[in-house]
């Protein structure tokens, strides 16, 4: 069994918790998740079985989308629905559409965030939810990240209430934590905020549209059609550039051949995807390091063509 199925993980479910479940339906240890998604967060998440699982971390660095809600009026230990109560501002007066459009756009382009407390960031070796779970503060390092696109999802123009809760979708580099995002976007309109509820609606290639639920899978495995349903691992490349391999090279790159860089991929400083004629993603290669003109594999990801 070889491929990616892009699962719809529901609420209550850590990643590693969908990894169990669906070792346990496929029959096979061979499956591995594709990012960290907070129990309380559903949507788009992306399984890879069998070889696939050696690029799951190209569908990890690729692009995300979501939808989610900030609640104005309190902050939470979490960020999120789910901690306790930190600190509370009854929203006095009104919000305008125009002051919310205003401040999503001043966080279009690259932004910095300070991972929160409760995340899987690692400090001196150890995760920062653990720390919090102990109540020790650490110093937490800033990181830039890219929002590609912000959007209002409510069509209010004035927003009242001692608490405002408003949907946003949002485009945005690995990385990116939207629970941070909602409580900076609090704190431009003068509030305490959290994240009250967040859905991921795309990762890399794979949309809402194509995932399955458990439910759907168990369906399959029993009436042993779920094949059919694995898309390629090639799809978790998608956003790569590609490096197409006449016959006579793709034997060598199965074998950890360097490569010449060919001229419409001189200024490519990532990860490259070396293919055959017929599509099929045999390596990744990327810039040699001290040889240059010269790619080097990253990893083999075929040994035979097929």
């Amino acid at each position: 069994m070889e491929g990616i199925i892009p699962l719809f993980k529901p609420a209550g479910l850590t990643s590693h918790d969908c990894v169990f479940r669906l070792r346990k339906i496929l029959k096979t240890k061979k499956v591995g998740h594709t990012g960290t998604l907070d129990p309380d967060v559903t949507g788009v998440l992306p399984i890879c079985i069998g070889k696939a699982t050696k690029v799951a971390e190209y569908i990890t660095d690729a692009g995300k989308s979501y939808e989610g809600e900030v609640r104005l009026g309190y902050s939470t230990t979490t960020e999120d629905a789910s901690g306790d109560k930190v600190e509370e501002k009854k929203v006095e007066g009104t919000i305008s559409r125009k002051e919310i459009l205003h401040v999503l756009d001043s966080f279009t382009g690259e932004i910095e965030q300070t991972p929160p407390m409760f995340s899987a960031v690692k400090v001196n070796g150890t995760r920062l939810y653990e720390y919090a779970r102990k109540g020790i503060e650490v110093e937490r390092p800033t990181r830039k990240v890219t929002l590609y696109s912000m959007e209002l999802l409510d069509d209010r123009e004035i927003f009242s209430g001692e608490t405002i809760s408003f949907r946003f979708r949002v485009s945005c580099s690995k990385g990116t934590y939207i629970r941070t995002l909602a409580v900076m976007i609090g704190e431009e309109l003068g509030y305490p905020a959290h994240m009250s509820n967040l859905i991921r609606t795309q990762s890399s290639a794979f949309t809402i549209d194509d995932c399955l639920t458990f439910e759907q899978i168990e369906k399959l495995m029993e009436a042993g059609t779920i094949s059919s349903y694995l898309r390629p691992l090639e799809m978790a490349l998608s956003h790569l550039p590609k490096y197409i391999l006449n016959d006579k090279v793709a034997e060598k790159v199965k074998n950890g051949a360097l490569l010449p860089i060919p001229d419409y991929l001189i200024n490519s400083n990532g990860p490259i995807s070396a293919e055959n004629e017929e599509g099929k993603a045999l390596a990744i290669y990327s810039v040699h390091p001290s040889k240059p003109g010269l790619l080097k594999p990253v990893k083999v990801l075929r040994n035979d063509q097929g």
